[in-house]
């Protein structure tokens, strides 16, 4: 079918030539033919092209799935059981270095001083024997109520207290709570 463009040639060469009007009409419908094939091939390329661009899509896909499995894959298998000390000591020295970073200069050296082994090792022995919770705590109940009735006995009978009370009191409460530690783990059997 003739553009619009084509059809005043046609027309005008149909009066002049009936020769070279048979000719001129067979260029023309081989350049519509032309036409038409490069616009058949323009939409297989562009069909092409999706094809290949979905292709290149999935192959890049797979290629990312696999680089996301090999390193689960490259990764020890997580062993079961309690952790060894080499492992208990790995996982502490990562996680102090990943709280210290976000600490200021003078909370890391003061974290690196307490958390130094002998320091630590130290620290423990005396939470464990000097230092107990319930020693502590009965010292001071027992300082705060013999301190008190020291202290309204001394008022009452015009004596003057020397400082000395306090300290004593708190050793007596004290040794009472290290005993009472001490029954109470021989009798159950069982640490805090």
């Amino acid at each position: 079918m003739p553009t619009p463009e084509l059809q005043p040639t046609i027309e005008s060469t149909a009066e002049q030539n009936p020769d070279q009007n048979l000719e001129q009409y067979e260029r023309l419908e081989k350049g519509l033919e032309n036409k038409e094939k490069t616009v058949e091939s323009g939409e297989k390329q562009a069909e092409r092209a999706r094809v290949e661009a979905l292709e290149k899509a999935v192959s890049v896909e797979k290629a990312s799935a696999e680089k996301d499995k090999k390193p689960a894959q490259s990764s020890p298998a997580r062993r079961r059981g309690p952790m060894n000390k080499k492992e208990k000591k790995a996982s502490f020295d990562k996680h102090m270095k990943q709280i210290q970073a976000e600490m200021n200069p003078a909370q890391r050296s003061f974290s690196k001083f307490i958390h130094n082994p002998a320091i630590e090792k130290a620290s423990e022995a005396v939470g464990a024997t000097i230092a107990r919770p319930n020693a502590i705590l009965t010292g001071s109940v027992v300082a705060f109520v013999l301190v008190l009735g020291v202290y309204v006995l001394a008022r009452v009978l015009g004596y003057a207290l020397s400082g000395f009370e306090t300290i004593a009191a708190f050793a007596v409460g004290w040794v009472i709570g290290l005993l009472y530690d001490y029954f109470r783990v021989m009798i159950t059997g069982k640490k805090d």
